[in-house]
């Protein structure tokens, strides 16, 4: 199974199986321990069966995280190549999972261009102004206060956003102030709020 990256396309599919997998092989581990020590000593009564009990503990916490990655929707292609073709160079992250106190919202796409993130979603359940209060304060308490958020559920107008953006991107980056964050190094402003939409993602 080839490794697909957080904010990549295919990364939700991806995710499904490698934490499908990963949840079964945490609980078979217990399992095998508590046969093992049944068959052993001839009782249940033993410290394999304490062991395997709080084996189950890290395992139960992997079927949270499954759960959740399972309740999200891979983007379909046609959308994914609409919002490719409209972006151009500008930096986008494709398929996050944003997490909140309250809920999870999945953002098919984000694009970053200056003091602006764009970002959309197909769930007709997603709080718009919700989910665009808490990137921005994700943003701001990273030091990017200036960041306008925007979250729309249309696909037309939101292509047509990101057209006017890759068009003239300079006019969005323009008297922006930035100073290189040394957790990651070598990388542009747009850059690094790309990498802090990752931090608050699944």
């Amino acid at each position: 199974m080839k490794k697909v990256k957080k904010g990549t396309r295919g990364y939700i599919s991806y995710e499904k199986k490698k934490r499908f997998l990963m949840t079964l092989l945490m609980f078979i581990l217990p399992l095998g321990i508590y046969i093992i020590g049944y068959v052993t000593v001839k009782s249940r009564l033993n410290l394999f069966t304490v062991i395997a009990i709080l084996g189950c503990l890290p395992a139960c916490r992997s079927m949270v995280g499954l759960i959740m990655m399972l309740m999200q929707r891979p983007m379909p292609d046609d959308r994914y190549d609409a919002i490719k073709q409209a972006a151009g160079s500008l930096t986008v992250g494709y398929e996050l999972a944003i997490t909140a106190y309250e809920h999870t919202s999945l953002v098919e796409a984000a694009v970053i261009c200056g003091d602006q993130v764009v970002c959309f979603t197909a769930d007709e359940k997603t709080d718009i102004a919700y989910l665009e209060k808490h990137i921005r304060q994700m943003l701001s308490s990273n030091g990017f206060t200036e960041a306008q958020v925007k979250v729309m559920k249309d696909l037309k107008p939101y292509l047509q956003r990101v057209s006017v953006l890759a068009k003239n991107p300079e006019k969005y980056r323009e008297g922006l102030s930035f100073t290189p964050d040394e957790r990651y190094p070598g990388l542009s402003r747009d850059e690094v709020i790309y990498q802090t939409l990752l931090a608050i993602s699944l």
